[in-house]
């Protein structure tokens, strides 16, 4: 299998090149060739017209290329100024206290702030995301490469990654940004090239693109029209009342709501409100006090038994929804594997199998169902998430950002799956930081404001004004 075959892309001084692909079309390998992390068969690198080796992510890095990838890479455990130490050129011995100064002054008035002390662990998904993107900027590179780098900010963070771009671009930088936001490429992008089974298969200036032609050129087709959900029944399904989660900050409290079948919950929220640990506690993976009842009985806190009543949780960070080292059968396999269990072996090709149907049914890219999912792109990954979580016909799913990384095309089909679900009695509690996601699926939508949940109200009283508001300002 090729990943890139002969692609020819060129960026220049304050220029942002916006690269578009489907899941396994390549983007990420070719990035990862460009940070020194794989090395190309064939081709030239040329940097300010000199061609270049790049062995080692050090060596990009001395060279003035740095990368945020796309799913953070930092040490949870330590805090975020010793991450963020880790990209500065620093003596061996250095005093926190000045570390910390040091930051503080080079971070002062950036949009993209955060607590220097924070311990990583305790971060949100955008949270950490915002780490990588400092770190990247400390060094002050003269080329960046921005994999994904929106999947998981709120809109107003992503308002505030496109100032910093627009300001770098000023000052000359180089920007390689990847998207499956067609909207954020046409704001930010000056050209857009698109990549399909590794190849170019165009390349447009922005005044030339829409979101149609780029559709085409990434899916071979038109975009299809939203879906609509069907209405719900009346049967409840979950039922939550004065829910309280401990957490770092501002703890989930007096959270109640209830969910019917065939029902889209939607909820909003910045980054770091309570959204994970909401989730995390009814999946069973995190203590809890309150009431919760799932179809009139108390759901146990246990994620295994969780799971055995029909309850499918997709998380909010891949990283912990599969097991890198695993094949992608065996990652497909974690919920259902007693039953490929043959007098106490497992039962490899049978899990095989029906891996191999999975993987069509969900157009899941890998070489084989024996290929590590630490080798997939990331919407493959999150594609095997799904297909494990939504095979056998779930009646409750909990899904934080369903469609993050995954191409338009895949967006789509995600969606379509889960109101296919919820035509069949699933109620859904979708969390997302993608309003228009929210808007297009929900029944109802709520926004976690400080721990509180705000709303829930119905679809046809909300726009993203009024979402936004109640996010920002913890009123509807």
């Amino acid at each position: 299998m090729v990943a890139n075959r002969g692609v020819t892309l060129e960026v220049g001084r304050g220029e942002v090149l916006a690269l578009l692909g489907e899941n396994g079309a390549g983007k990420t390998t070719l990035v990862s060739i460009l940070y020194g992390l794989y090395a190309p068969d064939e081709g030239r690198i040329l940097l300010e017209g000199k061609e270049v080796r790049i062995p080692s992510p050090k060596a990009a890095q001395r060279l003035g290329i740095a990368l945020v990838p796309q799913h953070p890479e930092l040490i949870d455990a330590h805090t975020v100024a010793e991450n963020l130490a880790l990209g500065l050129d620093l003596p061996p011995v250095f005093a926190r206290r000045a570390l910390i100064a040091r930051l503080r002054a080079l971070l002062q008035d950036h949009p993209l702030g955060v607590d220097l002390e924070a311990k990583v662990e305790r971060l949100s998904a955008g949270e950490k995301q915002r780490v990588e993107l400092l770190r990247a900027l400390l060094n002050r590179p003269r080329v960046l490469i921005l994999d994904e780098p929106t999947s998981v900010l709120t809109p107003k963070e992503a308002e505030g990654l496109f100032q910093e771009i627009a300001r770098l671009k000023a000052a000359g930088l180089a920007v390689i940004f990847i998207s499956h936001k067609l909207d954020e490429v046409l704001a930010i992008a000056d050209r857009i090239a698109v990549l399909r089974a590794g190849e170019k298969v165009g390349e447009l200036s922005r005044a030339e693109a829409d979101k149609e032609r780029l559709v085409r050129l990434m899916v071979g087709r038109s975009p299809s029209p939203p879906p609509k959900a069907p209405p719900p029944r009346e049967e409840v399904v979950l039922e939550v009342e004065n829910l309280l989660v401990p957490r770092h900050g501002f703890p989930v409290q007096g959270v109640s709501f209830c969910l019917r079948a065939g029902e889209v919950l939607g909820v909003a929220g910045v980054a770091g409100s309570g959204q994970k640990e909401l989730l995390e506690a009814l999946a069973g993976l995190r203590p809890y006090r309150g009431k919760v009842r799932f179809l009139g009985q108390a759901l146990p806190k246990d994620p295994a038994r969780v799971f055995s009543l029909g309850v499918a949780h997709i998380p909010e960070e891949r990283s912990m929804g599969v097991v890198g080292g695993m094949s992608v059968a065996e990652n497909l396999a974690l919920r259902t594997y007693p039953a490929y269990a043959r007098l106490g072996l497992l039962d490899y090709r049978a899990m095989e199998k029906e891996a191999e149907a999975l993987m069509a049914a969900y157009a899941v890219k890998a070489p084989s169902p024996r290929a590590p999912v630490r080798f997939l792109s990331g919407g493959n990954v999150q594609k095997v998430i799904l297909a494990r979580e939504l095979r056998g016909g779930p009646r409750l799913i909990l899904a934080m950002h369903p469609t993050y990384g995954v191409d338009v095309g895949a967006a789509e089909e995600v969606h379509g799956r889960l109101l296919d679900l919820a035509r069949q009695g699933a109620a859904i509690l979708l969390v997302s930081e993608d309003l228009d996601e929210i808007l297009a699926l929900s029944h109802r939508v709520a926004a976690l404001y400080h721990g509180r949940l705000v709303g829930p109200i119905p679809r046809e009283e909300a726009d993203r004004e009024r979402l936004g508001r109640m996010m920002a300002e913890g009123r509807a």
